[in-house]
């Protein structure tokens, strides 16, 4: 798997918030309305929207519209795309960046 850093920085980055962390928990029991995960904090619904789009942005999280509600869920697929890059990230593989090891002042 070719990493992507760009991508891992930007999703990294996105995650790099509590309440982000939080609202990733709160959503992987399934799928919730905006009005059920802002339950859980103590701000305001424009600053969930806020902390949601940019979740959006990195496509960890997804958005369903059903009249004036907005439902979110993980994209479950991309979060394990995440786990891929953080695993490749940290284990020493044949695609390892550092191809010629005796080279490596390391």
């Amino acid at each position: 798997m070719k990493l992507n850093y760009d991508e891992g920085a930007k999703i990294i980055k996105a995650l790099a918030d509590p309440n982000r962390l939080k609202i990733i928990d709160i959503l992987s029991c399934g799928e919730m309305c905006a009005c059920d995960i802002l339950e859980h904090f103590d701000f305001t619904q424009p600053t969930l929207s806020h902390h949601m789009k940019v979740l959006m942005d990195c496509n960890i999280v997804e958005c369903r519209k059903e009249g004036l509600w907005s439902y979110y869920s993980l994209n479950i697929s991309n979060c394990n795309k995440l786990i891929l890059f953080l695993m490749n990230l940290i284990t020493d593989t044949d695609e390892c960046i550092c191809k010629d090891k005796s080279k490596c002042k390391c």
